[in-house]
């Protein structure tokens, strides 16, 4: 299955994942907490981790037609939470397990 990964180094890693989680739950399953944040797309899964200093997110999807629109959502969403900010938000290939 076709994923995508980021780090974002942030301060308000865990502020951008609770907004994120709680902004999809309006249309979306999602389950989050301070921590940790899982949305289930229609066309993709996106999970996401907060530390001190960092947001980890994985993306994965069926196709890479799929993939792009989660890739997509996620990063549009986040780029508008973070405008302040402006966090440098690079992704690459998920790596297989």
């Amino acid at each position: 299955m076709p994923g995508i990964q980021t780090t974002v180094a942030t301060a308000n890693a865990s502020r951008y994942l609770q907004q994120l989680c709680k902004h999809f739950a309006h249309k979306v399953e999602v389950s989050f907490d301070a921590q940790t944040g899982k949305v289930d797309f229609p066309f993709g899964d996106c999970r996401m981790w907060a530390d001190d200093g960092a947001l980890r997110i994985e993306c994965v999807s069926e196709t890479q037609e799929t993939l792009a629109r989660t890739h997509f959502v996620v990063h549009d969403h986040l780029t508008r939470f973070s405008w302040r900010e402006k966090p440098d938000i690079v992704w690459e290939p998920k790596v297989q397990a």
